[in-house]
């Protein structure tokens, strides 16, 4: 069987077939014999269609010759899954559809899971507590047992206790930060968290937009803004040039912003040093607010946006990968969803799409990128982030973030309005955590032993 974790083109790995008969010839060999018997069974049942046979052959003939390693998976696997809803969908409908026509239902879905051990008992001892005392210790096994804090949401007693934990640990987060990068926070204000693999189609640059507005508008004198911290984490790959300009920028603007005491504690940015498994078990339980904005269509499906949400922390996100089905089990009253959705994004670009024509139409969009594109974070090298701004302007602004501005800054403005009634907000909260046992890897990994493996529970 064959899960499918990426509808990023590049990930779907590719190998000359050069290289691969001179190290595995063996191995070649028998792929030739798959694509031949393949291929000659598709020409069977879709005879005289010869550009279908090109798309779907293991052998890709049109780039040097190269083994399609995603299409002899499909080939070779009796079962095929995404691992969202949303993601599954998009496989039969774009990535594999020849395939999909091909091999009519071979290709399911099993949406991923979080193990509640980790996430939950382990990262969030003082959560795990709570819960426990309120509802016993049932939830530990079975995390659908969880959904019986729902109507403690509206206990007052209760949205005390949970609001005491979630400060706790905020408190834990902002002692780790200050020891690893000498930046000291405000506790009270709002965790404003995006930590994950930095790479385009995941719009860290999109936050930093955000975090530039808002700077923008605190050293305007404006009023009412909600105190926050944000905070990036993550990794780019090794030679992923624009991932490591997006990290620079950020750490670019948090040093400008950091230090201006126009801004004082309402505003600070960090990036944390070297994330990692450890760094998340204090970052998720520290997390008011999750970061999980990819152009709808790309992201397959998330796992941190599952792992944020059972920690108490309230989603900002688009209409994409396991958003969707987060959603549906909060009730879209206790989640932010903004921006294009797939088939809006598809329409965007079908016709037309001209970046420039939504920085001219938005003051502060254009002077958010007239800054970065002017060295005002880089006065030493005012031309250092020239290129990021051409991707957007000039280059076709791939992933969308200057159609998503507008949605996503309104829709931030809605987040620091609850921020200021605590009461709410820690309800919504509660309600999140509530209902997060679908992600639980229990269920997914029933899933898969039911519909993929077959295989019965053995005690």
């Amino acid at each position: 069987a064959y899960t499918n974790h990426t509808l990023m083109p590049e990930a779907l790995e590719t190998w000359s077939v050069e290289l691969f008969g001179r190290l595995l010839p063996r191995h070649l060999e028998i792929i030739y014999k798959i694509n031949h018997e393949f291929l000659h069974t598709v020409n069977h049942h879709f005879p005289g269609d010869a550009d279908l046979l090109r798309r779907v052959s293991i052998i890709d003939e049109s780039h040097g010759r190269r083994v399609r390693m995603a299409h002899l998976a499909v080939v070779g696997s009796h079962t095929v899954n995404g691992v969202a809803a949303l993601h599954s969908e998009l496989l039969k409908q774009h990535l594999f559809a020849d395939f999909d026509k091909i091999y009519p239902g071979k290709m399911t879905n099993v949406t991923n899971g979080i193990t509640p051990r980790r996430w939950l008992n382990q990262a969030n001892p003082g959560l795990t507590a709570l819960i426990e005392k309120a509802i016993g210790a049932g939830f530990k096994k079975d995390l659908t047992q969880i959904k019986k804090i729902t109507p403690l949401a509206d206990d007052a007693d209760f949205r005390k206790a949970f609001a005491k934990v979630k400060l706790a640990n905020k408190q834990r987060l902002a002692d780790k930060i200050e020891q690893k990068t000498g930046i000291k926070l405000n506790v009270n204000s709002l965790f404003d968290v995006q930590i994950k693999r930095i790479h385009e189609y995941k719009r860290q640059l999109l936050n930093v937009l955000h975090v530039i507005t808002l700077y923008n508008r605190l050293r305007r004198g404006e009023k009412g803004i909600t105190p926050r911290t944000i905070i990036f984490g993550g990794k780019a790959a090794p030679g992923y040039w624009m991932a490591k300009q997006i990290i620079r920028l950020i750490n670019d603007v948090a040093a400008i912003v950091n230090e201006d005491v126009a801004v004082g504690d309402q505003l600070k940015v960090v990036y944390y040093p070297n994330y990692e498994v450890s760094a998340a078990e204090i970052l998720f339980p520290g997390s008011d607010l999750s970061e999980q904005i990819s152009t709808a269509g790309t992201e397959a499906s998330g796992t941190g946006n599952m792992k944020m949400a059972l920690n108490g922390a309230l989603t900002i996100g688009t209409l994409d990968g396991a958003n969707v089905e987060i959603m549906e089990e909060v009730g879209l009253e206790n989640i932010f969803i903004f921006g294009l959705t797939t088939p809006q994004v598809a329409e965007t670009k079908a016709n037309g799409y001209k970046p420039r024509d939504y920085y001219e139409a938005n003051a502060e969009l254009k002077q958010v990128l007239d800054m970065i594109a002017g060295g005002f974070f880089s006065v030493e090298e005012p031309n250092r982030y020239q290129a990021v701004v051409d991707n957007l302007l000039n280059n076709g602004d791939q992933y969308l973030l200057l159609a998503d501005y507008a949605s996503y800054i309104e829709t931030q403005d809605r987040v620091g309005q609850l921020y200021q009634k605590p009461d709410e907000w820690t309800r919504m909260a509660i309600l999140n955590v509530a209902n997060m046992a679908k992600f639980s890897s229990d269920r997914a990994i029933g899933d898969y032993a039911r519909n993929i493996w077959q295989a019965s529970p053995n005690y």
